[in-house]
């Protein structure tokens, strides 16, 4: 009882002095609020409103029709510009594409002379370069094809597909994107904190005033992972509520109560990886260059921005000892799928021996650090 007593009484203290720090809570309140916001509206990988200009030496009919075929949202209006200010347009970064058409291109195509329309992309854009010189070449043979027939025809195959998307009807990125923001949130704040309010111990000379007090390193260690992992569970929850349900109208499929379950597992997991960071590096700035090279393995390989299918095989197995693989796992089936506890147990029970492992290899660490201040 006196061991529960000292890790709540700690554990409170740890909030208080979080309470004091006021460029950390800004940083708890933009992780979930802003930040989530921008990345889900941002849509990273869709062609969305891309600047395009075109070059029109012909004048004529079947220009016209090409130009009018770009439209919002995937391209802003084009503009027409003269055929120097090609090379100078595309120097400066106005536009993304710059489409010329040919003097007598209309005249060449009804002569059946296959005219060649000449497309400059600039590819430092990389996600609409790609995405949109495909798009572009199937705009111009589609209207090109239009204005040879007279009329659009609609081709019938012999095979027809149907399509049904499940989970995400529209296929809106921003669904996929608010809910992995705030995924991300949770392990990057859950280590930053943990590992903070342990430097902050040692830069303000309190963890000389615990060594002198009887209290054993089991008991300061979980103080600071329940108190630093309190508030990530009210924060994360709250985002999910307000920020993702409320402001940006993404559905909510599952129970957000089995996902707290499962986040307080890992955060079980995450909180002794910044203890453990926290014992490590000597300063702050030393512990800004630990989550450098910890912190974006375990976000880019989780499966949160790329399914872990399409990774290397040695990547995936290695990857399997991270608790972000089997939480963000966890947290697509419920919030996504709606799935239960019967589906994602095996990520519960993953989280859980993983947790431990963490956990006791901080302990031990934490140990060896208090043992060598005495």
């Amino acid at each position: 009882m006196r061991a529960l007593l000292n890790i709540f009484h700690l554990g409170v203290k740890e909030l208080r002095s979080l309470g004091r720090d006021t460029l950390m809570l800004a940083l708890i309140l933009f992780a979930f609020t802003g930040q989530v916001y921008l990345s889900a509206k941002r849509m990273p990988e869709s062609l969305h409103k891309a600047p395009i200009a075109v070059v029109d030496e012909d004048h004529s009919p079947l220009s016209s029709r090409i130009i009018n075929a770009f439209y919002p949202p995937y391209f802003l209006p084009p503009d027409l510009i003269e055929p120097t200010m090609t090379d100078p347009v595309m120097d400066l970064g106005l536009y993304t594409f710059v489409l010329n058409i040919p003097p007598d291109f209309q005249r060449d195509v009804l002569a059946g002379r296959q005219p060649a329309l000449q497309l400059n992309v600039d590819a430092t854009r990389m996600s609409q370069a790609f995405i949109g010189n495909s798009y572009i070449h199937n705009i111009v043979n589609g209207e090109v094809t239009a204005f040879m027939q007279g009329h659009r025809t609609v081709t019938t195959l012999p095979a027809e597909l149907e399509v049904r998307a499940r989970f995400n009807p529209n296929l809106d990125p921003m669904w996929f994107g608010a809910i992995m923001e705030v995924i991300n949130s949770i392990t990057m704040l859950s280590i930053i904190l943990t590992g903070a309010a342990l430097i902050r111990e040692r830069e303000h000379g309190t963890i000389e005033h615990l060594l002198v007090m009887p209290l054993t390193p089991f008991e300061i260690m979980m103080a600071k992972v329940w108190a630093m992992g309190l508030v990530v569970v009210v924060v994360a929850t709250g985002s999910i509520i307000f920020v993702v349900q409320g402001l940006l109208e993404v559905p909510i499929e599952g129970s957000i109560g089995l996902f707290v379950a499962g986040m307080s597992l890992h955060l079980f997991a995450t909180t002794s990886m910044g203890i453990f960071m926290g014992t490590v590096a000597r300063s702050m700035p030393q512990m800004g260059l630990l989550m450098i090279i910890v912190l974006l393995p375990l976000q880019m390989l989780s499966g949160s921005t790329t399914p872990r299918e399409s990774m290397p095989e040695l990547v995936q197995n290695l990857m399997l000892a991270a608790p972000t693989t089997h939480f963000v796992s966890l947290a697509q089936a419920i919030l996504y799928r709606g799935a239960g506890f019967g589906i994602v147990w095996p990520q519960f029970l993953a989280l859980f021996a993983i947790g431990g492992v963490f956990f006791v290899l901080a302990l031990g660490r934490f140990r060896r650090t208090i043992g060598s201040m005495t």
